[in-house]
């Protein structure tokens, strides 16, 4: 639940980039996924029968993409946690060099420590990436993230057996999301920012 403070900035956000064209920008995100995810929901008379185990510790693949007008531009699959090296390791290798952009949008919380960190820092001390600031706790803001939502039905679909076909099929679904699809998820910032002013801060609906 977010704070009335967190709605009061995320209210500010959208009304100071509401008019972005978002054209020269770069979003990028983070996500997990789970392999044997469970998405299916059952009904019973018998509540005995509701019973359903499932593994308690489930593997699973951490991921980072990176979208603009262009298409997808990149996706890195992970299977540790992203620590504050690693995360500099991705945007040296996957990210950059970036030269006909402008913004360089790093979904972020306030307090994540690899977005915080001192080699995150030192890192963007000469200014390599221009950061666009983002209102904390607002992944429904993020274009990224219906992306993620796509690839996430695509790999149920393909049902993978093991880790490796689950990133194997992570990667391989990101990268060919169509250019079109893209673009629409990038060219409706304005109508996030404005349903963002309308929800008073809350979560929006994308």
């Amino acid at each position: 639940m977010l704070t009335v403070d967190q709605k009061n900035r995320c209210i500010q956000w959208a009304k100071d980039h509401k008019d972005d064209d978002f054209i020269q920008t770069i979003f990028t995100d983070e996500s997990s996924f789970q392999l044997f995810r469970n998405t299916v929901c059952r009904w019973t008379k018998n509540p005995n029968n509701a019973l359903k185990l499932v593994p308690k510790n489930r593997q699973k693949v951490h991921a980072w993409g990176a979208i603009s007008m262009k298409g997808v531009l990149s996706c890195h699959t992970l299977r540790c946690n992203l620590s504050g090296p690693y995360y500099v390791h991705i945007l040296k290798n996957y990210l950059l060099p970036a030269d006909n952009f402008i913004e360089i949008v790093v979904y972020r919380t306030t307090m994540t420590p690899k977005h915080t960190s001192n080699i995150f820092q030192q890192f963007n001390d000469k200014d390599i990436l221009q950061l666009l600031e983002w209102p904390s706790n607002s992944p429904d803001v993020n274009p990224v993230e219906n992306l993620w939502s796509i690839v996430k039905c695509n790999i149920e679909k393909t049902k993978p057996s093991n880790i490796d076909e689950l990133e194997l099929f992570l990667a391989e679904k990101f990268k060919n999301i169509d250019i079109d699809t893209v673009r629409n998820c990038v060219m409706s910032m304005k109508k996030r920012c404005l349903s963002l002013i309308d929800c008073k801060g809350e979560r929006i609906k994308y």
